[in-house]
């Protein structure tokens, strides 16, 4: 059964989900409202700071971009980093995706964003069908532990829960949109 949707678009997690489900279906919520958030702006309003903050739209954009293929592709899945990342010498430009982003075309950047959540969903759906919330994922940290589903899950709707309270400011104050 479809989620029903919001006057914004997003789908609402089920109300009387299995874990899996609702899981999933909150981590949806968080990116569709992501999206609204940021849709139909131009590269001048996707770049707007709000000091002293250097966080823009498009950054957050991109970061979350990184994190979607980063979590679920890197991590999950073991897979080396695919482009654009794997290019970037993160030790001397640690914060690249959020300050490369500023000259990063919106269409550029949503497509980015749209592919590596693709990729996300489409992983964690394999992940989940082989071996449940439980199964881990196949990166180890250094002290050789590895999170579970459940838990990159979770911290995937942390992530854009908290972005998205920065993303509700950024578009307040790029033309006036708010919202939940």
């Amino acid at each position: 059964m479809a989620a029903t949707l919001d006057e914004h678009g997003r789908p609402g997690p089920p109300l009387d989900g299995d874990e899996w489900a609702t899981l999933s279906g909150f981590l949806d919520h968080q990116r569709a409202t992501f999206a609204w958030k940021s849709a139909d702006l131009t590269a001048v309003q996707m770049s707007r700071r709000l000091p002293p903050s250097s966080m823009t739209l498009a950054g957050l954009m991109k970061h979350l971009a990184y994190v979607e293929d980063d979590w679920f592709g890197r991590w999950l899945n073991d897979e080396p980093r695919r482009e654009p990342w794997a290019s970037v010498d993160w030790a001397a430009t640690p914060d690249w995706e959020w300050d490369s982003a500023r000259t990063d075309e919106p269409e550029v950047l949503r497509a980015l964003w749209e592919q590596s959540v693709a990729r996300a969903r489409t992983a964690a759906a394999e992940a989940f069908h082989a071996g449940g919330l439980s199964g881990t994922t196949r990166r180890r940290w250094p002290d050789g532990r590895s999170p579970s589903l459940r838990w990159v899950m979770t911290h995937m709707v942390e992530e854009y829960a908290r972005h998205n309270g920065h993303a509700d400011l950024l578009r307040e104050a790029v033309d006036g949109r708010v919202g939940e």
